[in-house]
């Protein structure tokens, strides 16, 4: 009886430390989606604790772009985030993919402060994206 127990023992244990995660599917890919606030305007959360800062104190005043400017900008900053995103680059900087549609009219706050994003991207880690502006680069 007690050889019984013993073996019966053996042959869960494997199963009880086996990982209970599941990798991710399709659905539950990470991606940052514009969403509208309580006043209807368009507007991405960063959950960074430093950004507020940086855009407060770092990162130059809206009034220095125009909201062309920012969305040809952000069209070319999106595209080259979610390729580094998809090849697997820089993963320990970019988390997750952008969900951007440059059909979308977003306006001048949002598309400043996912310009933004990009700029403290750089400021913080480093990371040189080849289509932000020279005047945005901050060397750390």
């Amino acid at each position: 009886m007690k050889n019984l127990i013993v073996l019966i023992l053996l042959i869960f244990i494997p199963f009880s430390c086996s990982s209970q995660d599941r990798p991710k599917s399709e659905k539950e890919k990470s991606e940052i989606k514009p969403s509208k606030n309580e006043d209807g305007e368009w507007d991405i959360t960063v959950l960074d604790t430093q950004f507020d800062y940086f855009l407060n104190t770092i990162a130059k005043p809206i009034s220095q772009y125009s909201e062309a400017y920012l969305k040809n900008k952000n069209i070319l900053l999106v595209n080259e985030w979610n390729s580094y995103y998809f090849s697997g680059r820089y993963r320990n900087i970019i988390e997750s993919s952008i969900d951007y549609d440059p059909n979308e009219n977003y306006g001048l706050k949002f598309e400043y402060k996912l310009y933004q994003v990009f700029a403290y991207v750089n400021w913080k880690y480093g990371l040189r994206m080849n289509n932000l502006s020279g005047a945005d680069v901050y060397r750390r």
